[in-house]
């Protein structure tokens, strides 16, 4: 499946979640799916969707989905563990992997070696799901969080434009969106 058609078919399944989504082409294959004033694009700052979205899900109520990459992820390790520590039950985490930095060149990572849901196992997340062709994600959001979703996806971008809004636009909308509860 292409990163794409798995981001498409999550998203038909949230109503009110915020969501993070990684920086580069993630972002923007999201935003040409479906925009929306609960979706933070991120525009920079590689390897911290995950730790963004867990400081969203610390402090808001609302079920907060971050799309990251296995780049990302290999990148800040740090975040898998520290949010198995915070236990934030309202936190989904879907790492999207196609075992390369698909916004940089499509260099290939290590998540060709290694099982990431395996790694978040060893962390010590209890609710973990692997998809590779299909997605039930009604039954990812079911579940109390912290939530580890291993999506294997296949390499490559969609050809989508860039974001056509600026960054201040993108957090401005967003924050007013997050501060509406």
């Amino acid at each position: 499946m292409k990163r794409i058609d798995a981001i498409s078919k999550i998203i038909q399944e949230l109503d009110d979640e915020l969501v993070i989504c990684n920086i580069g082409f993630p972002s923007r294959e999201l935003y040409h799916v479906k925009d929306s004033k609960t979706h933070f694009y991120m525009l920079g700052s590689m390897g911290m969707a995950s730790s963004i979205g867990l400081g969203l899900a610390m402090s808001v109520d609302r079920k907060v989905v971050v799309f990251d990459g296995d780049g990302s992820v290999l990148m800040n390790m740090g975040s898998l563990v520290t949010t198995y520590n915070q236990k934030p039950e309202n936190l989904i985490l879907v790492v999207l992997d196609n075992e390369c930095y698909g916004s940089t060149g499509c260099q290939t990572t290590y998540a060709s070696n290694l099982d990431l849901g395996k790694v978040a196992e060893a962390v010590g997340f209890e609710r973990i799901f692997f998809f590779k062709d299909e997605i039930n994600f009604k039954d990812v959001l079911k579940v109390k969080g912290p939530v580890f979703v291993h999506m294997k996806v296949e390499k490559g971008n969609a050809k989508v434009p860039i974001i056509d809004m600026h960054a201040t636009t993108i957090k401005d909308r967003f924050m007013k969106e997050v501060c509406r509860e």
